[in-house]
C-alpha cells in the first residue's frame, strides 16, 4: 500500500488528459502554495465529497441527511474510488444543504 501511495510522484500525464487528480489545476495550485507539503511524495491528498441522502426514500419527506466522505486521492486512478477506501467522516443532520456554513462542521 506504501508504494501504491506514492504512485502519483512517478505518474506520466498525458496532456490535455485528465486521468487522476494530479493532473488538475487544483492539485498543482496546491503543491505550489503548499511546497513543504508536496515535497514529500507520501503525504496524502485527501478528497472530500457530500450529497444529500434521504434515509425515507421520497424527496417530500422534510428530513434528510447529508454524509462527509473522504476519499485518498494518492492512489492509483482505479483505486481512488473503491468503497473499502473511501472514509465516512461524519454525518451532518438537518432538512436542507448546509451550504457555505458547512465548514461549522469542522474543525480549524
Amino acid at each position: 500500500m506504501t508504494r501504491l501511495l506514492t504512485w502519483h510522484q512517478s505518474y506520466d500525464a498525458v496532456d490535455g488528459v485528465m486521468v487522476h487528480p494530479s493532473d488538475g489545476e487544483a492539485w498543482k495550485h496546491f503543491n505550489s502554495v503548499h511546497p513543504h507539503f508536496s515535497a514529500e511524495s507520501r503525504n496524502v491528498h485527501l478528497g472530500l465529497c457530500t450529497n444529500r441522502f434521504n434515509k425515507f426514500g421520497s424527496f417530500t419527506a422534510p428530513y434528510s441527511c447529508w454524509p462527509i466522505i473522504l476519499t485518498v486521492y494518492n492512489l492509483p486512478p482505479e483505486m481512488c474510488m473503491r468503497s473499502k477506501l473511501m472514509f465516512l467522516s461524519m454525518v451532518i443532520p438537518g432538512p436542507s444543504n448546509p451550504g457555505p456554513n458547512i465548514d461549522v462542521f469542522f474543525d480549524r
